[in-house]
C-alpha cells in the first residue's frame, strides 16, 4: 500500500506553488522519505522539483480558469492521486512533526476529515465566527484543509458527490445552505453538504480525538478579546526549520498560517540549507 501527500496549487494573486514548495520541504524536514505529489498547471521552479515525487497536470481542463478562489478542481484529487492512501493538505501549511502515528489512525477509515482545530496556544477553537453557516444550516463542521482518503468505493462515492455539488453549487447551497448563503462556494461547505446527503458524518470524522488536526491561524479562531485583521499583527514569530514559536508557544503538528505573506524567501532558503 502506497501512502502519500497530495497538494493542489493554482497561482492567482498569490503564489500557491511557492507555498506548496515550502510545505513539501517542511514534510521532508520532519518525516522520513515522505511521498509528495503536486497537482498544478503552473511552473514549479527547478530548484524545488526534488521535493516532489510527481508533478501532475490538472486533468479534464481547468474548471477554475475564471475563478479567483481556485477550488473548482479540488474534487479531481481523488482521481489523480497516485497513492493507495492519500492525505490532502492545503499549500499554506507547515508540517512540524512526524505524522507516522496519524497514518495508523487514518488507515481505519475510507475517508476522514478533521472536525476540531486548535489555536496557536493549543486550545480547541470554539469561536463560531467562521462557522455560522454550518451551525445555522445544521451541517457538520468539516475541514478539508487536511483530510484523508483511501482508494475505495466509499471515498469514490463521496468525491463523486463533491464533483456534482462543485459543478452545481448554487443549486445545492440553495437547498442545504439557505441561511448565510455565501457569495462563493468552499470545499468545507461542499464536503459538509455531501456528508449531510450521505448521512455519513460518524463514518468520516471523530470529534473525540485530539489528532489528526491542525492549528488554524485565522484571527477570530484565537479567542482574543481584541479583533485583528491579521494574526501577524498580534503575536511575534520565531522561525527555524526545527522550531516555530508563535508568541511564547512552540508549535507542533500542522500549522495552517492562512496569511500568504507569512512565508518569506528566507524561510525557503533556511529549509533548503537544513535539508542539505
Amino acid at each position: 500500500m502506497t501512502q502519500g501527500y497530495l497538494m493542489l496549487a493554482q497561482n492567482s494573486i498569490d503564489d500557491y506553488v511557492k507555498q506548496a514548495c515550502l510545505c513539501a520541504m517542511s514534510l521532508h524536514a520532519t518525516n522520513k522519505s515522505p511521498k509528495i505529489s503536486l497537482v498544478t498547471n503552473d511552473p514549479v521552479p527547478n530548484e524545488y522539483l526534488e521535493y516532489f515525487d510527481q508533478i501532475i497536470e490538472i486533468p479534464w481542463g481547468d474548471a477554475a480558469a475564471e475563478s479567483s478562489w481556485k477550488i473548482e478542481n479540488r474534487w479531481k484529487l481523488y482521481h489523480v492521486s497516485p497513492y493507495d492512501e492519500t492525505v490532502v493538505i492545503d499549500t499554506d501549511m507547515l508540517v512540524l512533526q512526524d505524522l507516522s502515528s496519524w497514518w495508523t489512525f487514518l488507515s481505519n477509515y475510507d475517508i476522514y476529515f478533521t472536525s476540531n482545530v486548535y489555536t496557536y496556544r493549543g486550545q480547541l477553537v470554539t469561536d463560531t465566527f467562521y462557522r455560522r453557516g454550518f451551525i445555522a444550516n445544521d451541517l457538520p463542521s468539516l475541514y478539508t484543509g487536511f483530510h484523508y482518503f483511501k482508494k475505495s468505493d466509499r471515498a469514490l462515492e463521496f468525491y463523486t458527490w463533491m464533483e456534482l455539488i462543485t459543478n452545481n453549487w448554487e443549486l445545492f447551497y440553495g437547498n442545504f445552505h439557505k441561511k448565510h448563503y455565501p457569495k462563493h462556494p468552499s470545499m468545507d461547505r461542499t464536503a459538509a453538504i455531501t456528508a449531510k446527503i450521505l448521512d455519513c458524518e460518524n463514518e468520516i470524522t471523530n470529534s473525540t480525538v485530539r489528532y489528526p488536526t491542525f492549528t488554524h491561524m485565522k484571527p477570530r479562531c484565537q479567542g482574543w478579546k481584541t479583533s485583528f485583521e491579521r494574526w501577524q499583527d498580534a503575536v511575534a514569530v520565531y522561525f527555524s526549520p526545527t522550531k516555530l514559536m508563535i508568541g511564547n508557544y512552540q508549535q507542533t503538528g500542522i500549522f495552517h498560517y492562512t496569511e500568504n505573506d507569512f512565508i518569506t524567501d528566507d524561510m525557503l532558503t533556511q529549509y533548503k540549507d537544513y535539508l542539505k
